[in-house]
């Protein structure tokens, strides 16, 4: 148990660090001291905290002597060269990164879902994917309950997951669309205002992306279970933040609407909107800087002669709990 710890933030200026600060601010997450961390270009910047103006630091080797907890969002390449650093001080890093997601030893880590695994780190914890993490925290009180066999996921997946790029670029080709004024996609393969992509990441050879695979792969690990049989088609939608998820789930028991809405409302971290009659339902503009993640359209699946599959959409903000809101709960189990 860490009393009072002094907690550092690398990547302290991008979308993700910006929210873990404010996270750590709106939670009163007890430290003793904040660092925040970010390239030359930043250094000497200044950001409230709790009305003391922090100056941001160049992030160096030396930069994590006598930090505790290291926060990072800077990208796998910079959390890969720090990580040494990071350890040799005996700080615990919390990377938001995919660099060490599946390495056997670092715990990946929803604190709704498994947050026994923390225990079971050697100085860094991972936070999922994004949409895994969303997807999660409504399908693990199921699983618990009802054992998941097979997933199907359709992702539709805001802008925020580029990052601030991303997001300014929907913004500016929104008003470019609207004056008949000429697109040049920079932070997405191709025009993302009133368009779908249908590609998040790189392709591999079997033709999905490694965002499919992440999902696939995480929820394995975090769930325990490598015979879940899971397949992913994630797609970016010009929705500036929250993700959402269309999710067709088959079980070992059988299970009814009636019974997934008990258990949901029971579970952490998630709040039920089905009231599809009231024109109730998840949708990402709702989501937008909520905390839970919000969980509809439950219903069975009539595809199946049985009463063991369900589909249900889901919607939860990636930046907060896709991203730094895990993170920051993560280091309150700490």
């Amino acid at each position: 148990m860490l009393k009072n710890p002094v907690v550092a933030v690398a990547g302290a200026t991008g979308a993700v660090g910006v929210e873990m600060v404010r996270t750590l601010e709106k939670r009163n997450f007890p430290l003793a001291k904040l660092k925040l961390l970010a390239s030359s270009r930043s250094a000497g910047k200044t950001v409230d905290f709790k009305g003391e103006k922090i100056v941001i630091e160049e992030m160096k080797p030396e930069s994590f002597k006598g930090v505790d907890i290291a926060l990072f969002s800077a990208g796998g390449d910079i959390s890969k060269e720090f990580r040494r650093s990071v350890t040799d001080a005996g700080a615990i890093m919390i990377d938001n990164s995919s660099a060490f997601r599946m390495e056997p030893d670092v715990p990946l880590v929803v604190p709704e879902v498994n947050p026994e695994d923390i225990a079971k780190h050697s100085g860094v914890i991972a936070n999922p994917n994004c949409s895994t993490i969303i997807m999660l925290v409504a399908v693990a009180p199921l699983h618990k309950a009802k054992r998941l066999r097979r997933l199907v996921a359709s992702t539709y997946q805001a802008t925020s997951g580029a990052g601030a790029k991303g997001m300014q670029e929907l913004l500016e080709q929104t008003r470019q669309l609207l004056d008949n004024q000429p697109i040049c996609p920079k932070a997405f393969a191709h025009r993302i205002g009133f368009n779908l992509i249908p590609h998040i990441d790189s392709f591999l050879d079997n033709a999905y992306t490694k965002e499919e695979l992440k999902m696939l792969n995480e929820t394995r690990k975090m769930l325990h279970d490598d015979s879940i049989r899971i397949t992913c088609t994630c797609v970016r939608v010009p929705v500036l933040r929250a993700h959402s998820e269309a999710l067709n789930l088959e079980f070992e028991d059988e299970i009814t609407p009636d019974e997934a809405r008990s258990i949901l409302r029971g579970a952490p971290g998630v709040e039920v909107v089905d009231d599809p009659v009231n024109k109730l339902y998840p949708m990402p503009v709702d989501a937008t800087e909520k905390y839970n993640v919000l969980v509809g359209r439950i219903r069975q699946d009539i595809s199946r002669d049985d009463r063991r599959g369900l589909d249900i959409f889901v919607a939860g903000d990636q930046v907060l709990k896709g991203a730094a809101l895990n993170a920051v709960q993560i280091a309150e189990l700490l």
